[in-house]
């Protein structure tokens, strides 16, 4: 290798140490600001934006203006967000919640970017199609924005499987809605419109059902090699139901949520492993993802798009998303106090300002002025709403205080013994905090073998009381792990009392 070679590799070298450096250092940044997030009550994406924004073109100089790479990063990171949010929904919450999720995620968003298209139309003096894409872009809600700044404050299960399942729902027909407006050519028949997106959602739930229960199947009865691989197979699982939806022409991010929340409740082994190897995954897709988009905008060409993003997300926020809410949860005769928390918990997220990039890369007239509304109205109204969130719950008495929070269990299988080890956690809020282990009265087959106590392990007796913080080891033979393991959940929500009620103790709906 002659001289001037060595030199290039070295340049080379230097250029990706360079990067890693200035990578670390974002995610360093973007962890510490997690804990700022959480203490203010703001959505942790403002900060991640704001990094972007920072080390820009008017900030640090990065030039970066290369809006398809923009979106085609933007739908990998929000298929691995997806799949983390379908591990971590727990079923028996969302499903009496799903029917009025269903609605709100359909019909209330027809209503909601028909209400904000008209008014971006009228107010702001833009055309019908860009109109029609600003509506649509805007009427997909963010989940991990609504509960980073409702998680202090615990809600009804009904109310969370609502907004939880809504924001699950509601990307996909968005999806097809903004993909749908930014093709070239006039938009007719609305009927066929309509038709396209409800055999888009048919076939992509199809698909994620069917990937879903056979990823879930083959991971419960294939033994793998390493405990580390459970976490990869979910992942890749989650993967292919979208390329598998998004292939079949359906829709790819319905069919990753679907394969997801399957997935998630199917109590695979290594369960709570999984969530956390998914959620690392989630948080730094997050991370990137704001951050590019933060690079993707030029800070001074949003002045003359600030007024039209406020009108726009007026019309948003006090009309739209209420009237939308109004019709589509009237049916279900959902209380005022919760029809106008969920009216303000339509927080905006990722998949608002990663959509307003098709109409960029589709060539539409006037798309980047429509980036640049999309990314003040975020930016704003997440501002305003967010901090008030946890005010408003509380100001309408509309929460749930004694919920106790679910145990941590996590399955080891046992091949030659036919059995699983259960690790189960002992959380702050367990009603198990008191329980003698004799009063657990698992099925035959399974017992308490480990107490670990302050970093101390004992073999316990039937007279030992269980205490908040506590692991146990629990095995349980083949035919008796899934009683075993609901038996163990209803101990932790209803304590004692489940004694008496039997296995399904209080407030147990199924398990996870």
């Amino acid at each position: 290798m002659s001289p001037a070679q060595w030199k290039d590799r070295l340049l080379t070298v230097d250029r990706l140490n360079e990067l890693l450096l200035v990578c670390a250092a974002v995610l360093l940044i973007a962890v510490v600001a997690v804990r700022l997030s959480s203490r203010s009550g703001l959505p942790s994406l403002l900060i991640y934006l704001g990094i972007g924004v920072a080390i820009g073109q008017d900030g640090l100089g990065v030039r970066f203006d290369n809006a398809e790479l923009t979106q085609v990063l933007g739908y990998a990171a929000l298929v691995v967000i997806l799949a983390e949010g379908g591990l971590g929904t727990h079923w028996r919450e969302i499903r009496p919640a799903v029917p009025a999720a269903a609605v709100l995620a359909t019909a209330g968003v027809a209503v909601s970017v028909g209400i904000t298209a008209a008014a971006a139309h009228y107010l702001v003096d833009l055309d019908w199609r860009q109109s029609l894409i600003i509506g649509a872009v805007v009427s997909s809600t963010d989940a991990a924005a609504v509960f980073s700044v409702l998680r202090r404050v615990p809600l009804p299960a009904r109310l969370t499987g609502v907004l939880e399942a809504e924001s699950g729902f509601n990307d996909a027909p968005v999806v097809i809605l903004v993909v749908a407006f930014s093709t070239a050519g006039p938009i007719e028949h609305w009927y066929v419109l309509i038709g396209e997106i409800a055999l888009e959602l048919a076939i992509g739930g199809a698909i994620g059902l069917a990937l879903g229960f056979l990823g879930a199947y083959a991971m419960r009865h294939l033994a793998l090699p390493a405990s580390g691989l459970y976490p990869i197979a979910v992942m890749a699982t989650a993967v292919l139901a979208y390329a598998g939806g998004a292939l079949a022409h359906g829709s790819g991010f319905l069919a990753v949520y679907v394969a997801s929340l399957v997935l998630g409740n199917a109590r695979l082994p290594h369960g709570p492993a999984t969530r956390g190897f998914a959620e690392g995954l989630a948080w730094i897709a997050q991370i990137g993802l704001f951050v590019l988009l933060g690079l993707l905008v030029t800070p001074h060409e949003l002045g003359d798009d600030l007024w039209p993003a406020v009108v726009v997300g007026l019309v948003l926020t006090a009309l739209a998303r209420p009237v939308s809410v109004l019709l589509s949860l009237a049916p279900f005769r959902t209380p005022w106090r919760e029809q106008a928390l969920v009216s303000w918990a339509g927080l905006r997220g990722a998949v608002p300002i990663v959509l307003a990039t098709i109409p960029m890369v589709s060539g539409v007239a006037e798309s980047r002025r429509i980036f640049n509304i999309v990314f003040l109205l975020v930016i704003v109204y997440t501002l305003l709403q967010g901090p008030t969130l946890p005010w408003l719950a509380r100001w309408l008495r509309i929460g749930d205080p004694e919920a106790a929070a679910d145990l941590g269990i996590e399955s080891a299988p046992l091949e030659r013994l036919r059995g699983h080890l259960l690790s189960v956690q002992i959380p702050e809020a367990s009603r198990m905090h008191g329980v003698e282990v004799g009063e657990l009265r698992l099925p035959a087959g399974a017992g308490v073998t480990l107490v670990v106590r302050d970093g101390k392990s004992s073999v316990p007796l039937p007279t030992t009381v269980l205490r908040r913080g506590d692991e146990l080891l629990v095995v349980a033979t083949d035919p008796v792990r899934d009683e075993t393991e609901a038996r163990l959940r209803a101990i932790g929500r209803g304590g004692k009392l489940a004694t008496w009620l039997g296995t399904g103790g209080r407030g147990d709906s199924g398990t996870r």
